[in-house]
């Protein structure tokens, strides 16, 4: 009779522990409710908001993107180095308008600044390669870090913003 009662005792202990226990994981797993991160968000709104622009495969906090005025287009989520990244590369050494529109219009929307500031920023970036300064130019332009860069058959822009600002 001791035996029956010890053992409904321990019984009673060990479901309150396990309700404890799958109330405790449920809370946890429901507490984030199941949307698309803050980079996806980002990828939809570009696509949404720039004509022409697909979303591609994601693939190591990269998330690649198409257009037609450019060979690559991309968008980095955040990592340690940079808070969010945009790089575009054109179809020739000599970006087109069209090209520094759509890089500009990207920057603005990931990094929520006017259009016609990027479209400075942009332009001054990738008009400073050159003779003088080299076909690699790093520039600051509103908190946000430009590096262009050109080879001999096209030329690229990567703008990023560091985590601390």
């Amino acid at each position: 009779m001791t035996n029956s009662i010890a053992l409904s005792i321990s019984d009673a202990r060990f479901r309150g522990f396990a309700f404890v226990l799958i109330a405790l994981v449920l809370t946890i797993s429901g507490a984030s409710p199941a949307r698309a991160d803050r980079c996806d968000d980002l990828a939809a709104q570009l696509a949404n908001q720039i004509d022409g622009v697909k979303v591609g495969i994601t693939a190591a906090n990269v998330i690649y993107l198409s257009h037609p005025q450019a060979k690559e287009l991309s968008l980095g989520c955040a990592g340690r180095k940079f808070s969010n990244e945009l790089y575009a590369k054109s179809n020739s050494r000599k970006p087109k308008p069209e090209f520094v529109d759509l890089a500009a219009s990207a920057a603005a929307i990931i990094f929520t600044l006017p259009k016609d500031e990027m479209l400075k920023g942009v332009s001054r970036c990738l008009s400073r390669m050159g003779i003088f300064r080299g076909d690699d130019v790093s520039t600051r332009y509103r908190r946000l870090d430009m590096n262009c860069q050109r080879t001999k058959t096209d030329a690229s822009i990567a703008i990023s913003r560091s985590p601390d600002q």
